[in-house]
Parts: structure tokens; C-alpha cells; sequence
């Protein structure tokens, strides 16, 4: 081994130990964007599963699974319970507020008629719809759910996400032979699938006026 290869063996680090940042960061991430929702949580999911397709090591895919549905759910019921405390306080909170401004009267409308028809179901389908969370976590919290009614539906949603965003990532890492270019595909894609109700419902918008 030469001394430069020695020093670039020395200076990269191990697969244990990218493994070992990646999934705490993962975790963090995902959890942000629960709470927050503009860190496009979807992109990070499928990005991991990108590099997990090339990684020798074994369970990659099953721990990108696990950390993302368990960030996403722990996520949730944080930015649920929040909002529950706001609903309960005189002043509200700024979390209720947030949720209430990611909320459109029209799509809260439709939000509560759904969740009356089907209940917990419609949790499973607002996770998978680009901007759907928001509205029905909205409606339940006015029609004052419990927190563990919504946690059991919400459990199912948030496993049914990570499938969804694993199996893009999934088909983008088996496409491309490099990481970093099924990377670019799954994060284009997402961002595609993530604006693509907001652009179709300015298209409706424009041809009613």
C-alpha cells in the first residue's frame, strides 16, 4: 500500500462508521419534518434506500425502513399532541397555528367529510398524498380525537409511507449503476410527485376563472 492510498484508507471513513451517522441523521431528519413540514421527508427516505441498494452491508434496507416509520410516526404524534395543547389553551400555540395555515378551508372541508365516512383509514391515504397530512391531522384534531385513536391510525399511515418512498428509492438504486445517480432520479422524482397536486389544482383554478 502506498502512502497516499494508506492516507485516503486512513481519512475515509468506514462503512460502519457512514452507517452509523446515516441512520441516526436519517432519524433526525425525518423526525424535523414531521414537525416541520417543508423538509421534503419523502426525497431523504428514498435517498437512503438508494444507497442502501449498494451497500453490501446485510439489513441496509430493513433499517432504513424501521428508522423512517418509526421517525415519522414519533413525529406525528409530537406535532399532534401540540397541537391538542393549543386546542386546549386560550391563547392557542404557534404549532396550532402552523397547522392551521398548511390547512386551506377547502381541503379541511374535504378532510373532515372524509375522515366521517371512512375514519382512521383516511390517516393511511394523507400520508401518501403530497400534502395531505396537514389537513386531515387538522380534522382530527376539531373533531377531538383521543391521542391514542390517533396514534393506532397513524401507525399503519406511517408504515405504509416508508414502504411507498423505499420501494421509489428501491427502483431508483437498481437503475443506476452509480448511488449518486439514483440519488438525483428518487430526489427529482419525489419533488415531481410532491408539487404535482399543487400545480394541478392552479391548473383547475385557472380554467374556473
Amino acid at each position: 500500500m502506498t502512502p497516499l492510498s494508506a492516507t485516503f484508507t486512513t481519512v475515509l471513513p468506514t462503512e460502519s462508521t457512514q452507517q452509523a451517522i446515516g441512520y441516526p441523521s436519517l432519524f433526525l431528519l425525518v423526525l424535523i419534518g414531521a414537525l416541520v413540514p417543508v423538509v421534503p421527508t419523502g426525497a431523504l427516505v428514498s435517498s437512503a434506500a438508494v444507497v442502501a441498494v449498494h451497500r453490501a452491508a446485510p439489513f441496509s434496507l430493513a433499517l432504513v425502513f424501521l428508522t423512517a416509520s418509526l421517525a415519522a410516526f414519533l413525529g406525528d404524534v409530537a406535532l399532534y399532541w401540540l397541537g391538542r395543547r393549543g386546542m386546549k389553551s386560550k391563547n392557542g400555540s404557534r404549532w396550532l397555528e402552523a397547522i392551521r395555515s398548511r390547512a386551506p378551508e377547502e381541503r379541511l372541508g374535504q378532510a373532515q367529510a372524509k375522515l366521517a365516512d371512512h375514519g382512521t383509514a383516511v390517516l393511511v391515504v394523507s400520508r401518501l398524498v403530497p400534502a395531505g397530512r396537514i389537513p386531515v391531522m387538522l380534522a382530527c384534531l376539531l373533531a377531538k380525537w383521543p391521542m391514542r385513536r390517533f396514534a393506532r391510525g397513524n401507525l399503519p399511515a406511517c408504515l405504509a409511507w416508508a414502504v411507498t418512498y423505499q420501494l421509489i428509492g428501491i427502483l431508483g438504486g437498481s437503475l443506476f449503476p452509480e448511488p449518486w445517480e439514483g440519488v438525483v432520479a428518487v430526489v427529482a422524482l419525489t419533488l415531481v410527485i410532491s408539487a404535482a397536486p399543487s400545480v394541478w389544482r392552479r391548473v383547475r383554478r385557472a380554467k374556473a376563472a
